[in-house]
């Protein structure tokens, strides 16, 4: 199975910039590169921060641009997201009885859980009772088959303290509810603007950068800094391949595409 991943696109009204950058354009070169090389791929997933203020003409925008793309989308929230605005928009979302957008869908190659870690009034991710409970049932439901995770915050730290302040809250209790299935294959991430992987509760995780502007590498808090990091690297998404007992997980950048050259 291919899948795609993006992440953290932050969308304004079109024209409009986050930190000198144009979101709008910046993610319609990103699924035209998708559209051109991957129209072979099952899904695109994209994992939270879709629009930078939670504002229904974003979500409008990228409705527009996802309807282009050849392949299914999934479509999760982050901590700048809008519950409610972007549900009114996407009214076709799926979401759980107690109206988290996140929802379970089996494939192939095993079960992908979509989780929805927004909390109105914070950048933290939150997982209340309430959604630990749907997990759980989902775990219990597919406890024979392989199960892949999908949500915005990690749930851990990855070692760079403005992020890890913003991670999800109380990785312990979720940490104990992953643990109750026994074939959690991979965890897939955004908020952190770069690409991270490695394993976390023997689960391995992948993260990558948003298609606008990046979190720097710093690895200890500026006292001196004014704000929130961030910086200009390149954007890229992720080109994902499940099967054969195995994730494989390739960045793409889609401003700096380079040629193949032979040889």
């Amino acid at each position: 199975m291919k899948l795609i991943h993006v992440t953290d696109t932050h969308l304004v009204a079109a024209g409009a910039k986050v930190h000198e950058l144009d979101p709008f354009a910046r993610l319609r070169l990103c699924l035209q590169d998708i559209a051109t090389h991957h129209a072979d791929a099952n899904l695109c997933v994209l994992t939270g921060d879709l629009a930078e203020a939670g504002e229904t003409g974003a979500y409008e925008l990228l409705k527009e641009l996802l309807a282009e793309l050849p392949m299914r989308t999934a479509v999760l929230l982050g901590n700048h997201d809008h519950r409610q605005r972007y549900c009114e928009v996407f009214n076709d979302t799926p979401r759980d009885p107690n109206g988290f957008v996140q929802w379970a869908e089996s494939t192939a190659e095993g079960v992908f859980l979509f989780l929805d870690t927004n909390e109105p009034g914070t950048d933290e991710g939150v997982y209340c009772q309430q959604r630990h409970e749907w997990l759980r049932q989902q775990l219990a439901q597919y406890h024979d088959r392989p199960v892949y995770v999908f949500m915005h915050h990690p749930p851990f730290d990855i070692g760079i303290p403005d992020m890890d302040e913003l991670r999800l809250r109380d990785s312990d209790t979720f940490a104990q509810t992953l643990a109750g299935h026994k074939d959690i294959r991979h965890l897939f991430f955004g908020h952190v603007h770069r690409p991270v992987s490695g394993q976390w509760q023997g689960i391995t995780f992948s993260a990558l950068h948003g298609t606008n502007h990046q979190v720097p590498l710093l690895l200890q808090k500026d006292p001196n800094s004014n704000g929130f990091p961030f910086c200009y690297d390149d954007p890229s998404y992720g080109v994902v391949f499940i099967g054969d007992g195995m994730t494989t997980v390739h960045l793409q950048p889609f401003l700096t595409r380079q040629p193949a050259h032979f040889g």
